[in-house]
């Protein structure tokens, strides 16, 4: 019992960042001829500081990663029983986090309202509970940034700050036109994401298929290459259907007007 207790301790202090070893631990508790129950409310006291430091990275990857915090897209939010198809179990295992361990791109593909937002958010959000940098951002948002960077010198490290995190999330692929010189920035930071190591996903939403995305990027030579690294390793789901949109839209049909003859006397 006081092993585990010592050992969980350690674990708890190596996560705080105090550098402590079992050994030191057990001879400080028989120097100060510690009982078990002493030990144990130092094993509670470590734990819930541990606790309170992973609250707080959960909040602070949360809050950066531009992802809606006042209501969260999940997967227990996503209702599975509408997608039909013999690869739904592909889908539901997004959870696991397996595609960012294992290096693996994803990519929504499909008309608006299917859910592919959603499914991108929550698989960020899911990162950032694990303790992975997550960052969101529009097409447009991306395009905006890279133009800025360019303007302002900003090149390297705007193109730093979206190398660094474990998942990166590029929605709606299709709704901007990148000119060729923000072409070549963002196939550099594909380029750098294809060889950092780590965890590590993008993840990309589309109304419109990769083989036409040649109409939204100006310089062929780059975006050839950008789709090459994107797509090496990747999972990508086209997504058919109805829109969930609209499902809890309720309709009332309503008359106005009267009937009544109202007449005035003098």
């Amino acid at each position: 019992m006081n092993e585990s207790a010592f050992e969980q301790i350690q674990a708890c202090a190596e996560y705080l960042g105090i550098d402590v070893y079992t050994q030191e631990l057990a001879l400080f508790a028989e120097n100060n001829q510690f009982a078990e129950t002493d030990l144990l409310a130092i094993q509670k006291t470590f734990e819930y500081l541990r606790g309170r430091k992973q609250e707080s990275i959960v909040s602070t990857l949360l809050r950066m990663s531009r992802l809606p915090l006042k209501e969260p897209k999940t997967f227990d939010g996503f209702d599975f029983s509408l997608v039909k198809g013999k690869n739904v179990d592909s889908l539901r295992g997004l959870s696991t986090l397996s595609a960012l361990h294992a290096h693996k791109n994803l990519a929504f593909i499909g008309p608006q309202g299917v859910g592919k937002t959603h499914l991108a958010m929550a698989f960020g959000r899911e990162c950032c509970l694990k303790g992975y940098k997550t960052y969101f951002l529009k097409a447009t948002e991306l395009n905006q940034k890279l133009t800025d960077a360019r303007k302002y010198g900003h090149e390297s490290a705007t193109i730093n700050g979206l190398v660094k995190p474990s998942c990166l999330i590029i929605d709606e692929v299709g709704r901007c036109v990148f000119s060729k010189e923000n072409t070549r920035m963002f196939f550099d930071v594909i380029d750098r994401r294809y060889n950092k190591e780590g965890p590590n996903t993008m993840i990309l939403t589309s109304n419109i298929g990769p083989d036409k995305w040649s109409e939204f990027f100006c310089d062929d030579s780059s975006l050839l290459c950008s789709l090459d690294r994107i797509f090496d390793t990747a999972t990508v789901f086209m997504m058919k259907g109805q829109s969930y949109r609209g499902r809890k839209c309720e309709t009332i049909a309503i008359e106005t007007g009267s009937n009544l003859n109202l007449s005035v006397k003098n």
